[in-house]
């Protein structure tokens, strides 16, 4: 018998400990998912897995289905590349991918791990892209989870149906579902992809019951959505959202409404059922909605997905009760969205709000209140923002501090974005991306600030301000994910909203400082509420 030197013994015992400890082999990073191996990539310390299948492909006959079980592989799957994104037209210039194509076969996400173990039991960030539910994508730059993941996070994009194969309602797809639901398919691939991750996630040392959900616009939209889904509520331990929610829009509609619009859409094509439905390419299907704006697919109380409206959810405290961070920016639109072309004096402001609200017109201009035309342009532009999108992200706030239970962080981003690059090519950006004489933060802008992710943009001229603005805004949303509270030291103090009155703000700018909400903001607010429940 050959003899064990001590030395080679004692190594065999490590490795032995190292594997039954679930050590990562951070050379060649290899993950053992519920459906098998997978291979990604070790970037300095970060583990990243692109491109995992957690449904299946949702094609042929699983289109327009709920997201259907992975299929188990053998070997070992490469997870190094993006995925393909969604179906979707190139609505917007300032998303840029690193996906693989575009494709139908799109329900994958991706991971980054700081992990050295699978028991290291991390606290996850679930983000979901925003896009108005039409375009977007997890490889997006902005949404990169590297720069969280140094943070001790556990980080996972999300890819999901857009559009018409996302929030399609049509009879016979109602007929067929064993939940006689149809239209949710975009928020039912989010639900699937956070039940992956709570049963895979602790493989990446995360731990599934530190599971926060992220968004922006569309992706803060399906935060809120999924916190009032019962698919969904009970997987998450905390919020955030950024600019959107589903109360008080007119985006959510009843399954009949939903099924009507779909029908319409279907006769307009020439499609008499869904097997004809079914049978276009995804690409002249994509090409038929994108030529119809007038239609829009939009979430639907299935009586699945959503057993009833947001609100009637809400107003039960059925939603998931967990702590929330929630905001929005101080100029999700622009003045021009009110006026038109039309120049902003006061009289044409007055008459622009009295063709929107009509009887009700004078109680909007009485608190959107311009006196001379030099106050119109900051009028027009809160009243644009809130009509957007505000007004439904303070609905959010506003009913889950009254029915959550936990507590609610509230913030308003004020930080414009600097100058664009001079560099050749970075002036051609979209001006609805940066519109024309913004002075505060436009919608969507605080991205790149909140994730770490500024080096990503080189459209914009960052200055030292701007990284000071986003060190501080990270160490909010990771103290939060971490904890479930924001604070810590080397930011300025959150306290959270109840019912406090006056709400107290945190501004989130390069002096970042506790604000009382105004009595105007408020009463704007109260007005919207009373305007839509009429």
């Amino acid at each position: 018998m050959k003899k064990i030197s001590v030395p080679f013994f004692l190594a065999m015992m490590i490795s032995s400990l190292s594997l039954a400890q679930g050590k990562f082999d951070t050379s060649v990073p290899e993950v053992k998912t519920e459906n098998g191996m997978i291979e990604g990539i070790n970037d300095s310390g970060v583990l990243i897995f692109k491109g995992i299948p957690y449904a299946q492909p949702p094609v042929g006959n699983l289109r327009w289905k709920a997201p259907q079980p992975v299929k188990n592989w053998t070997g070992v799957r490469m997870a190094t590349k993006f995925a393909p994104q969604p179906m979707q037209a190139p609505l917007f210039s300032d998303m840029v991918f690193r996906s693989n194509g575009m494709s139908e076969d799109c329900l994958y996400l991706n991971v980054w791990t700081p992990a050295k173990t699978d028991l290291d039991k991390l606290p996850v960030l679930v983000y979901f892209f925003g896009g108005g539910f039409l375009a977007g994508d997890g490889s997006e730059f902005r949404y990169d989870g590297e720069s969280m993941a140094r943070k001790g996070i556990v980080v996972v994009t999300v890819n999901y149906r857009l559009g018409i194969f996302g929030f399609f309602a049509y009879p016979e797809l109602t007929k067929e579902s064993p939940h006689h639901a149809s239209g949710d398919y975009g928020l039912l691939d989010q639900s699937a992809a956070l039940g992956w991750v709570s049963r895979n996630i602790k493989f990446f040392g995360g731990d599934p019951s530190k599971i926060t959900i992220s968004g922006e616009s569309a992706g803060s939209m399906s935060v809120c959505a999924q916190m009032v889904s019962p698919l969904s509520r009970n997987l998450i331990a905390g919020a955030i959202g950024e600019s959107g929610s589903v109360l008080g829009t007119g985006l959510v509609r009843s399954l009949s409404g939903a099924e009507k619009a779909g029908v319409y859409f279907a006769k307009s094509i020439g499609a008499n059922s869904l097997a004809e439905l079914r049978a276009i390419p995804a690409d002249k299907l994509l090409a038929e909605a994108s030529r119809m704006p007038g239609i829009y697919f939009s979430i639907t109380i299935d009586g699945y997905f959503l057993p009833k409206s947001p609100e009637e959810i809400y107003d039960a405290g059925e939603e998931a009760h967990v702590p929330l961070l929630v905001g929005w920016n101080s100029e999700e639109s622009n003045y021009h969205d009110i006026l038109g072309k039309e120049k902003p004096t006061v009289e044409n402001y007055t008459k622009a709000v009295q063709r929107l609200y009509g009887k009700d017109a004078e109680k909007i201009l009485k608190v959107y209140y311009a006196s001379n035309d030099e106050e119109v342009k900051q009028a027009a532009t809160y009243l644009a923002g809130d009509r957007f999108i505000a007004f439904s992200t303070w609905k959010w706030f506003d009913m889950q501090c009254k029915t959550g239970g936990k507590p609610v962080y509230r913030y308003w981003y004020s930080r414009p974005r600097p100058a664009l690059r001079t560099e050749i090519g970075a002036t051609n950006i979209d001006p609805k991306v940066s519109p024309t004489g913004a002075k505060g933060a436009v919608h969507s802008s605080e991205i790149e600030y909140a994730l770490g992710n500024l080096p990503t943009n080189r459209v914009y001229n960052w200055q030292p301000e701007d990284y000071k603005v986003s060190a501080i805004m990270q160490s909010y949303f990771a103290n939060f994910i971490k904890t479930g509270n924001p604070n810590d030291l080397g930011v300025p103090e959150w306290i959270p909203d109840g019912n406090s009155k006056p709400v107290e703000i945190i501004n989130i700018d390069v002096n970042t400082k506790l604000i009382r909400e105004s009595d105007n903001l408020h009463q704007r607010y109260l007005l919207l509420d009373r305007l839509y429940q009429k």
